[in-house]
């Protein structure tokens, strides 16, 4: 569950303030870890953003799937499949990510 930032800020402020990494946790309903990690990245950075996430592609690296599309634009979606080891449905669905259509024009 990702914390508001003012709620992290309030959290280090009220550890800061001379109560324990318990109480705090305890106070705020968190665990002490949490409390731990916030704590030491206000130290070093003087603010607590959150993470931006880590997307991953499952099957097929999109950057390969474009330059394959881009030297086959006319392979058929089980041929793509094969070379990336997938089924048809999974390149539908990169290539939708990718906003590639299929439609000869």
């Amino acid at each position: 569950m990702a914390y508001n930032e003012k709620y992290r800020i309030r959290t280090v402020e009220y550890r800061k303030e001379g109560h324990t990494i318990e109480e705090t946790a305890k106070v705020f309903k968190v665990s002490e870890s949490t409390v731990k990690v916030w704590t030491k990245k206000y130290d070093e950075t003087g603010e607590i953003k959150d993470n931006p996430p880590k997307r991953t592609f499952k099957k097929i690296d999109p950057a390969k799937l474009e330059r394959y599309m881009d030297e086959h634009p006319d392979a058929y979606l089980l041929e793509i499949a094969k070379v990336f080891s997938c089924s048809d449905a999974a390149v539908v669905k990169a290539l939708k990510k990718l906003k590639i259509t299929r439609k000869k024009r």
